[in-house]
């Protein structure tokens, strides 16, 4: 069909003929929050880098949630900032570490709300890195099993999933060997299987305290030049028994994003890292852009690629938008 015969702007003259025929509906249910807790109490410290992004302890963290469940949000991500740090990571699985206190404070207020946890050795060790340390090689074998102790601490603290973001090969399977052992097999694992060494990790590293002390991460978080190696990637993690499979980022990512999406019929993830939200606030704030348009704009474009859960810190924001229905 040609013009004049076929006039595409004919259904788009009004907002309820373009609502009939939207293709991406952007809902609370595809949001995930990933909240920074630490320990003490009435702390609320602001990270510079992430505004509107807040370092909270369990008291404060707690009210989060229940405006997050009440806003329609289905689950968090709870990562966790240590007291003290050493080369072997332990707080990262003591059973009274900061996230094991958090996910137990969450679910005893609010149990029908999702708990996710973050399951990495990077905040908890004086090294930065995400796995063992042998000497300046990250040792990817001596690094499972920390990983496992990490994720069944977690299971034991009533997580309703785990999600390995460190990138060592083979930890998913690990991790899903050692829950099954210990009565966790109902738990399921949301691996990071395409996380890639990007430099939009930034405010992050702020706001957990993970920059690398040494060195970068490049020898295991994948190269951003490669697409192939993505569905790799994801693929085995799924043979290990992943659940569910991120891509992180997500914006710059999007063709990784479509690319999986053709590939298997898991559910997956993005993840809208800081980066990628400290820009769009940095340039709201400067006036360069309306910040909101540009939010829901960004957080559609990532479901229109195939992600079927978004983790963004945006999500209460964008879930009162939504809400509001503007």
């Amino acid at each position: 069909m040609l013009f004049p015969d076929y006039r595409p702007r004919r259904l788009r003259q009004s907002e309820a003929l373009r609502r009939m025929i939207r293709e991406t509906v952007l809902t609370t249910d595809d949001l995930i929050l990933p909240l920074f807790t630490v320990s003490g109490k009435n702390v609320k410290t602001p990270i510079a880098s992430m505004p509107g992004v807040f370092h909270l302890s369990i008291d404060n963290l707690i009210p989060v949630v229940k405006e997050a469940e009440e806003l329609g949000i289905p689950a968090v991500m709870i990562f966790g900032i240590p007291d003290k740090k050493d080369p072997l990571g332990t707080e990262a699985y003591r059973k009274d570490g900061v996230v094991q206190r958090a996910v137990r404070a969450v679910k005893d207020k609010i149990p029908d709300l999702a708990v996710i946890t973050d399951v990495c050795l990077c905040q908890y060790t004086d090294h930065g890195h995400c796995g063992f340390v042998d000497g300046t090689r990250i040792d990817n074998d001596a690094s499972l099993d920390l990983l496992a102790r990490t994720a069944l601490s977690h299971a034991k603290a009533g997580a309703d999933m785990v999600a390995p973001s460190d990138m060592m090969d083979g930890r998913v399977s690990e991790i899903r060997g050692v829950l099954d052992e210990n009565g966790f097999s109902h738990t399921p694992i949301m691996s990071y299987a395409a996380k890639y060494c990007s430099a939009y990790y930034g405010p992050f590293r702020e706001a957990a305290h993970s920059a690398p002390g040494f060195g970068d991460r490049r020898t295991y978080q994948m190269d951003p030049a490669n697409a192939l190696e993505a569905v790799r990637e994801a693929t085995l993690d799924i043979e290990e028994g992943a659940d569910i499979i991120m891509v992180k980022p997500a914006l710059a990512y999007l063709d990784i994003i479509s690319r999986i999406r053709e590939e298997i019929d898991l559910p997956m993830a993005a993840y809208n890292v800081s980066g990628e939200y400290a820009m769009i606030k940095a340039a709201h704030q400067m006036g360069w852009l309306d910040g909101e348009k540009v939010m829901m704009e960004s957080l559609t474009a990532i479901k229109r690629a195939g992600a079927d859960t978004i983790l963004t810190y945006f999500a209460l924001e964008a879930a009162r938008v939504l809400r509001t229905g503007r």
